[in-house]
């Protein structure tokens, strides 16, 4: 089984998530993507309830091939890499691939572990706007250059052996959940 693992704030999801794991899934041959929504992220401003964000995440998925997961707050994994590590230990004949953002690509870096991740899965990049040149020139891109799988052989990725990683290039989808908590709950979904 090839299954994506798609970590998040998710903070409110939009319709940008939704393209990155749909692109991830159709491009890479996925036969689930695993939504693994993060009660926290050091990186980031603290977020809002959990359970309002797996419900919100659970109603705009719509798609039985996409498990929502509350998996991190319930074994108290802090960071990205102990939960790959977790999924791994428990389901060792599943071909696992992170999928993340190109946003994401640029400040991954900074994530504790990161080149721990790249060395247990392969990673799926998916274009995220004002974020591909970033991305493609961050200190991971370049570090793990030599791992970078052409975007024709990315249904191979979820077979191949770490390091490993595709840039997926897909239409542009603008929303952005920084942007739309500035605007406020009833942007976000929250206020009917």
């Amino acid at each position: 089984m090839r299954v994506g693992l798609y970590g998040g704030s998710f903070n409110p999801v939009h319709e940008g998530h939704l393209q990155v794991a749909r692109t991830a899934k159709a491009r890479l041959g996925l036969d689930k993507v695993i939504w693994l929504v993060t009660p926290g992220n050091p990186l980031k401003e603290p977020p809002t309830d959990l359970d309002a964000r797996l419900k919100a995440v659970e109603s705009r998925v719509a798609d039985p091939s996409m498990i929502v997961s509350g998996l991190e707050a319930r074994t108290a994994s802090r960071f990205s890499l102990d939960t790959v590590r977790i999924l791994k230990a428990h389901y060792p004949g599943v071909r696992f691939v992170w999928i993340m953002g190109a946003d994401n690509l640029a400040g991954f870096h900074r994530w504790r572990g990161w080149s721990e991740i790249m060395r247990q899965v392969p990673v799926a990049i998916v274009a995220r706007p004002g974020a591909m040149l970033s991305g493609l020139s961050s200190p991971a891109a370049r570090r793990f250059a030599h791992a970078r799988v052409p975007v024709s052989r990315a249904k191979r990725l979820p077979l191949m052996a770490p390091p490993a990683w595709v840039f997926l290039p897909t239409p542009l989808n603008f929303a952005s959940s920084t942007a739309l908590r500035s605007q406020g709950p009833r942007s976000q979904g929250l206020v009917r």
